[in-house]
């Protein structure tokens, strides 16, 4: 169940948002991108691992920045991977939307949004354990349907179709492409917050993580040259009516079968079940981690209940819909993702730090896995995750002003919510 969280909740990166980093760097801009977001993501997993195993906590990098940096960067990494959380499965809810109106175009794609948002919270309000046993499922569809996807598209490969106009911004184009590139992998850490929940988590949470990334990167490759090799990046990221898509699996198999084919709207069916895994599994961590968040008064106190039948953090659930649709309702695919990025990248670069400030400060610490090759895989994915983060905020200032908005406004707020709690008690 641990590795189809893990493969669940990045998944819909595989169905959508990637190929909009195409249209920043084109083909070989996003491979360079990718290729370097592969190894962040590799020495971050194995890095994040070891805090997980030390610290079983539900807050996941809250927990660990406040044990190792104090309450007040413990704050801010938990308010990073809130927004990273609740902001990643409103981009996927328009996913979702796009791919179902493929089929029903006379629905709104921001109806079906609400409407998906609605009923997965509801079934993770029901029960972790039957969210968990739905995420297997889906998720094993989901795969199943990218392998498919790339038997099928494979044999009609051209390399000539990767060279087509494939660095048309140079090096600028692979520094714009990285939230894209993320996009890949985002939410893997959502492992980490089941750990309360998980038997005997010291070595399954090991064991989820490291099946989870082997799978993933492996499904990035296959999925980024199936796709573009059929007829070119620009085919995967506009539209015929020359706006970009949400839904560039379907365009590419559309080049190959056409899309009153069979074979087309099955596998779109079964495509879906791929934007489902991540969205129901990114539901699932963020209600924990708003959960953990109220819990310690970090946040208003009924964030931190539990429902007294489903024993579920339905609060939590409930509040984080509410914002997810007002984020539905106000954004754009692109803007949405790259806020949850800069969440996603804040988390990383704290929990780098937290991991060695532990290892000199806590070096007694229970730790029943530790990351191989201390000190370098913590410092290579702090260095990759910092420099991600600069070249986010040149090319996305605008964005990166709101996000530094959100997290500021949370941050005064936490003080003066802590010192009236205080005098409260």
């Amino acid at each position: 169940m641990l590795w189809g969280l893990g493969v669940g909740y990045v998944i819909s990166g595989m169905y959508f948002g990637w190929n909009l980093g195409l249209e920043q760097g084109g083909t070989l801009g996003l491979a360079i991108a990718t290729f370097f977001i592969i190894i962040l993501y590799f020495t971050f997993t194995f890095s994040y691992c070891e805090l997980a195993c030390a610290i079983p906590k539900a807050g996941g990098a809250f927990d660990y920045a406040t044990r190792a940096l104090g309450k007040d960067i413990g704050f801010i990494a938990g308010m990073a991977q809130n927004v990273e959380f609740i902001f990643a499965p409103p981009a996927i809810a328009f996913a979702i939307g796009a791919y179902f109106n493929l089929f029903f175009p006379q629905i709104p794609i921001l109806t079906i949004a609400i409407f998906a948002y609605i009923i997965f919270t509801a079934l993770n309000i029901y029960g972790v354990k039957a969210a968990a046993t739905f995420e297997l499922v889906i998720t094993i569809l989901a795969v199943g349907e990218l392998l498919l996807f790339a038997g099928i598209t494979l044999p009609h490969f051209d390399p000539d179709n990767l060279k087509q106009n494939s660095f048309p911004h140079g090096v600028q184009g692979v520094f714009a492409s990285i939230p894209f590139a993320i996009w890949f992998f985002l939410a893997i850490e959502g492992v980490a917050n089941v750990a309360e929940e998980t038997i005997k988590p010291q070595r399954t949470i090991l064991l989820g993580f490291g099946s989870a990334i082997l799978t993933l990167v492996v499904l990035c490759i296959l999925t980024f040259l199936s796709s573009i090799g059929v007829a070119g990046w620009k085919a995967i990221v506009y539209k015929p009516d020359g706006t970009t898509s949400d839904s560039p699996l379907p365009l590419a198999l559309g080049q190959i079968v056409g899309t009153r084919d069979l074979l087309y709207h099955m596998l779109i069916t079964i495509g879906l079940f791929g934007l489902v895994a991540s969205f129901h599994g990114i539901i699932l961590a963020a209600g924990r981690a708003t959960f953990e968040f109220g819990r310690v008064k970090f946040a208003p106190g009924y964030l931190g209940k539990i429902h007294p039948r489903f024993q579920t953090p339905s609060n939590a659930l409930l509040v984080n819909m509410i914002i997810g649709i007002i984020a539905l309702l106000t954004g754009k695919t692109s803007e949405i993702i790259t806020i949850s990025v800069f969440g996603a990248l804040t988390l990383y670069i704290v929990s780098m730090i937290a991991l060695l400030r532990l290892r000199k400060n806590e070096p007694l610490l229970v730790r029943p896995f530790k990351v191989p090759f201390y000190p370098a895989f913590p410092l290579i994915a702090l260095l990759i995750a910092i420099i991600s983060f600069v070249a986010m905020t040149v090319y996305n200032f605008k964005l990166a002003i709101i996000y530094s908005l959100l997290i500021g406004v949370s941050f005064v707020m936490f003080k003066l919510f802590k010192i009236n709690y205080a005098n409260n008690q």
